[in-house]
């Protein structure tokens, strides 16, 4: 992911000042652990900046308004309630080169500013932290005690301490080629390296842009660069040091993420607060979405694997009981044959009631011929109610299994991230913690109302809608909420895949082509994705039911046709 580095941040800062100054906060809220959304109205508009001290992507720009839901964290609270309704006046560098932003806030602009708001992007350092007029600390987004710093506490009541000053050179439009190359090729090493070690303000997305556009290999050694290389970079070099001093800036996506620059643009933009919205957006979505199928697959995966263990032996518990009847016959022989027992006998051999066959049994020899039959009947009769004791308990962990492996067959669907297969993800998650398989650890769940019905979209051969579920609920949503009459329902038999409906008005029917296609569909988005024929049932959702009490996602049908899918003919 792109730092966020010095650069970004004076350009953000300059448009803030020339958009949002000065401007009413009206709210404060906290999206995450991370990151704070600030409500602002200017005479013209209102957004929502956006601030993060995220490890990775701390950063300061106008951002997404925040989702309806609660807001459960304290520091968004705090700084509501000191700051609620005053202006946002200034927004300054505590110190050239610094990336460490002061937002003042006064009751109108003109006035003194009652409070500071510090927003330091120092990597896993970054943090937000609050004062008044005379800097003394009221809150912070992270407090930092003794035992985590003895440089630089940051405590409520404590005053505010700058960060520790950068000892790296000040870089310079007045500092001249020669003594500028002098002090970065003093030591022969890579070009890249010595203008990260030897200037402030310098980043590697700035240093490997700067080089690109000089036409430079990053690797280059400095000791092996020829003097038109060093005219070329210390020309781009001004051009940055010109940039900042004008705060002329200009924003485009490049091929590995962004500049403010221009350099290495394919994709220019007149808005700078977007461009840095989607791009952070986008990267730290998709690391979420990353770490969250990873992290759904190992739990469900777990979970299956210890519920076949438990199947497995009850199964196992099942076919002991399946002996019972041995039991009660060799106890019926035993008792029918008396006359044949002899004492301190280890075994008899009687013939059957039916075939006449031989059956061996085995006898305790200290007890009587009576006592063993007594013995086998108890047998019969522990066996019997094992038997009775352990059928709904392996019914039970069937139907758990059968729950999960269509949890999982959902979740191996959802394979690259966009918006919509986060959300899914993000459904199946919270599905996952109100059924008790996870716990809500730092999640904000999504309300039931806000179930989202971003479905696959596809369209027969004839133009008719079909809709796939990404996720249990949404399969519900689909087969218990959407589907009317006159729709067809899909599913692949006995496999564990999503609902497929097939929407049709009243009186169209659909022809061999469009019921191949749903159930090509239906074969793809199931776990026998791989397999070249699948067998696919559909019915008409009259005739699908949720048994009571089941799990999201789970149905029963009747009345249904099979049709065999082909999932290899689906392009995705």
């Amino acid at each position: 992911m792109q730092t966020f580095d010095f650069t970004t941040l004076t350009a953000v800062c300059s448009d803030i000042r020339a958009h949002w100054l000065p401007s009413r906060l009206e709210q404060v809220y906290q999206r995450d652990r991370y990151t704070i959304s600030i409500a602002l109205r200017t005479l013209k508009q209102r957004g929502w900046l956006e601030i993060s001290w995220h490890p990775q992507a701390a950063r300061l720009h106008i951002g997404d308004p925040p989702p309806r839901l609660p807001d459960t964290f304290t520091f968004s609270q705090q700084l509501v309630h000191q700051l609620g309704n005053l202006a946002l006046v200034a927004v300054e560098a505590i110190a050239p080169w610094e990336r460490v932003i002061d937002l003042q806030f006064a009751r109108r602009p003109g006035e003194e500013p009652l409070y500071h708001l510090y927003v330091e992007i120092m990597g896993k350092y970054s943090n937000v932290i609050l004062t008044d007029a005379n800097n003394m600390i009221i809150t912070a987004a992270h407090q930092v005690n003794q035992q985590k710093s003895s440089v630089r506490p940051i405590l409520t009541g404590q005053p505010y301490e700058t960060p520790p000053s950068l000892t790296n050179a000040t870089p310079s439009l007045s500092e001249s080629q020669q003594r500028w190359q002098e002090r970065i090729s003093l030591i022969p090493t890579a070009i890249k390296r010595q203008l990260l070690k030897n200037y402030r303000g310098v980043s590697p997305a700035l240093v490997q842009s700067m080089l690109l556009a000089a036409n430079i290999d990053p690797e280059t050694n400095t000791d092996t660069l020829t003097p038109q290389d060093w005219q070329r970079l210390f020309a781009r070099w001004q051009e940055w040091l010109q940039a900042l001093a004008e705060e002329k800036f200009q924003p485009a996506w490049t091929t590995e993420g962004y500049t403010v620059l221009g350099w290495g643009g394919i994709e220019p933009t007149t808005d700078i607060q977007e461009l840095l919205n989607r791009y952070y957006t986008d990267q730290l979505n998709q690391q979420t979405f990353s770490q969250l199928r990873h992290q759904l697959t190992q739990k469900v995966s777990n979970l299956l694997e210890k519920l076949w263990l438990k199947a497995q032996t009850f199964e196992q518990r099942l076919h002991q009981s399946d002996q019972a009847d041995e039991y009660r016959t060799q106890a019926d022989l035993l008792m029918t044959y008396l006359q044949k027992w002899k004492p301190g006998m280890k075994e008899i051999t009687l013939p059957d009631f039916e075939t006449g066959k031989p059956v061996k049994i085995a006898l305790e020899p200290d007890k009587t011929a009576v006592q063993n039959a007594q013995y086998l009947y108890k047998q019969h009769q522990k066996l019997k109610r094992a038997r009775a004791a352990v059928e709904p308990l392996l019914a039970e962990v069937n139907a758990e299994i059968e729950y999960l492996e269509q949890v999982e067959a959902a979740i191996a669907q959802i394979e690259n991230y966009t918006t919509t297969d986060l959300q899914a993800l993000e459904e199946i998650r919270e599905e996952l913690i109100q059924q008790q398989y996870l716990e809500d650890q730092e999640y904000r769940s999504r309300s039931h109302s806000e179930t989202t019905d971003n479905f696959h979209h596809y369209r027969t051969p004839s133009g008719f809608e079909v809709l796939i579920g990404r996720n249990n609920r949404q399969n519900d949503q689909l087969t218990f909420r959407i589907a009317n009459d006159y729709d067809l329902w899909f599913h692949t038999q006995e496999i564990p895949g999503s609902h497929v409906l097939l929407r049709l008005e009243p009186g169209a029917v659909p022809d061999e082509a469009d019921l191949q296609f749903t159930a090509n569909l239906s074969a793809y988005y199931s776990r026998a994705r791989q397999s070249d024929q699948v067998p696919v049932v559909y019915t008409q959702p009259k005739y699908v039911y949720k048994p009571k009490g089941a799990k999201p996602g789970i149905a029963i049908y009747k009345q249904e046709q099979v049709i065999w899918g082909q999932p290899q003919l689906v392009s995705g």
